[in-house]
């Protein structure tokens, strides 16, 4: 039976980006919109959103809540439309703030992992720094349960195998490790929950965030560069690469992992609160008896 809804689920996404595929980038970005606004805020997650933005920046009125959480939905809606479309969107649609700095790691020779977070349209970054400056990065992504409709994206978000993507396994640490040996690039989105990772304050309020992005930074020696896709106008985006984190003190010893996290969490924070209906309130960031439901 699951099978089966799995089949039908990814049938309706396979229609669905068709759809989006054969409208013009702008139309499909305004129509996707429009879809996750009137369904997402419809949808009982939303309340998990609320509860989140509760926690994180209190004092909001519930009207300020309410267009934060619309917007939230929009630019859901938007991300999933552009899909068919990522790679106008890294060709054409792609401002890119501090490129000097991307040029520096690249030229750095040791590889390097960028950072981010699900804000904008995360899933522009690496083909936006193939296209532009041919940095060839490996993305990590959180696979579907879905394993039929994982594929569909998968196929979009890789631009078609140009871009190697890993599933979050244990099964594909291997292949990052590979990776970073042989001086090569990694993207990974560092603002989920991990149960099994450290506590560190996000929005002063600890949150458990998966240490390996920090611990792989030190132990090959490589840069590790904040990256923010900020979505400007429709289907316009800026991508922003920050100065890269401080991993070790002025002895060369590795700074604590906790250390390193809470600078990019703040690095992070900043972004939210600059756009936060662009940000993704729907995951258990933080553990709380309020976020059970």
């Amino acid at each position: 039976m699951k099978n089966f809804r799995y089949i039908i689920e990814a049938i309706f996404l396979q229609i669905l980006m068709f759809v989006f595929a054969i409208l013009p980038l702008d139309i499909a970005s305004a129509f996707g919109g429009w879809i996750g606004r009137s369904l997402g805020m419809m949808m009982g997650i939303s309340k998990r959103a609320g509860k989140n933005l509760d926690i994180a920046i209190p004092g909001l009125s519930p009207a300020q809540k309410k267009d934060i959480i619309r917007g939230m939905w929009d630019n859901l809606g938007r991300t999933i439309a552009e899909y068919p479309h990522l790679k106008k969107i890294s060709r054409d649609r792609m401002t890119i703030q501090n490129e000097k700095v991307l040029k520096d790691t690249v030229e750095g020779g040791n590889g390097g992992i960028f950072i981010s977070a699900h804000i904008g349209n995360w899933e522009t970054q690496v083909p936006s720094m193939l296209a532009r400056h041919g940095v060839s990065a490996s993305l990590t992504y959180r696979a579907l349960n879905n394993p039929y409709a994982d594929k569909i994206l998968r196929k979009f978000r890789t631009l078609h195998g140009a871009i190697k993507a890993y599933p979050k396994e244990r099964s594909s640490g291997k292949f990052l490790l590979s990776d970073l040996k042989q001086k090569e690039f990694l993207a990974i989105l560092i603002d989920q929950k991990y149960n099994e990772g450290v506590a560190v304050p996000f929005f002063d309020k600890p949150a458990m965030t998966n240490p390996v992005f920090v611990q792989l930074a030190q132990k090959y020696k490589c840069p590790l560069v904040p990256s923010r896709c900020k979505r400007l106008n429709g289907a316009h985006f800026e991508l922003t690469i920050h100065e890269p984190l401080t991993l070790f003190d002025g002895s060369g010893n590795a700074l604590p992992v906790e250390t390193v996290i809470l600078q990019a969490h703040k690095i992070l924070e900043s972004w939210i609160r600059d756009t936060p209906e662009q940000w993704l309130w729907l995951h258990r960031r933080w553990k709380s008896k309020k976020l059970a439901s």
